[in-house]
């Protein structure tokens, strides 16, 4: 059980050339735990991770972290504990593992304690230590995955907001990719929230969940309940939601 709340998004609305992608969303994140964000595409999914990453173009609601205003700027938002890694794997790919991670720690001055973070978040993923001089550019999608991840460790950030992890990796690598934001969770006490379109792996590793259709909240509740309830099903297949 989780009982304190870390980050709050209060009634977001976001707007994009006068389509609106959140309309009114309310979630929570508690200390500690994994959250994950599911529904069809264009839900409105990673409009959120990008509003409290000041990434989205909010026109009303706020964002709240410990107790607390998240500032506009993206590096203030980093500087308060927040790390966002953005579908796509986006690796400096001319460059190696070992610098991409230092790009990660671009806000720390301290050169041991940089290096001591590397370190750290290579413990977490090896091949990446096995591979630290090599470009980022040759490194399989899955490794690459990894470098992004590993990259947003670099800060020890106190949330870590994950979009779509999963997307166009091979099931033996999701598998993996899944098991290393469980570890990342369990040992380092990083709270998470995720989005993802692979229902059943986050589900596995989730302590709630909310389901967005049309740019609206349509259920939210302790993972184990929706593995257990039609209501994905209705969702992505249509039948619920905003008209």
């Amino acid at each position: 059980m989780h009982d304190e709340t870390l980050l709050q998004v209060k009634n977001i609305s976001v707007h994009y050339n006068g389509v609106r992608a959140l309309k009114g969303v309310s979630v929570r994140l508690d200390r500690g735990e994994i959250v994950a964000l599911m529904g069809p595409n264009g839900a409105g999914k990673s409009s959120i991770l990008k509003s409290i990453f000041g990434l989205a173009p909010v026109s009303g609601g706020e964002i709240i972290f410990r107790g607390r205003p998240v500032p506009p700027a993206t590096h203030q938002i980093a500087a308060l504990g927040i790390a966002f890694i953005p579908q796509g794997r986006r690796v400096f790919r001319h460059l190696n593992v070992e610098e991409n991670l230092e790009m990660g720690g671009f806000m720390i001055h301290d050169k041991k304690i940089l290096k001591r973070r590397i370190e750290e978040a290579m413990d977490f993923f090896p091949v990446l230590r096995r591979k630290r001089k090599a470009k980022s550019g040759t490194l399989s999608g899955g490794e690459q995955q990894m470098l992004a991840i590993a990259r947003g460790l670099v800060t020890d950030p106190e949330v870590l907001l994950l979009d779509e992890p999963s997307l166009g990796l091979a099931p033996k690598i999701v598998k993996e990719v899944f098991q290393k934001i469980r570890q990342i969770n369990a040992r380092r006490k990083t709270t998470v929230m995720v989005v993802e379109h692979n229902i059943k792996s986050i589900l596995d590793i989730a302590d709630r969940a909310y389901v967005l259709d049309k740019g609206k909240i349509v259920a939210h509740g302790e993972s184990f309940a929706f593995l257990e309830s039609d209501i994905l099903e209705r969702v992505f297949l249509g039948g619920v939601g905003a008209k």
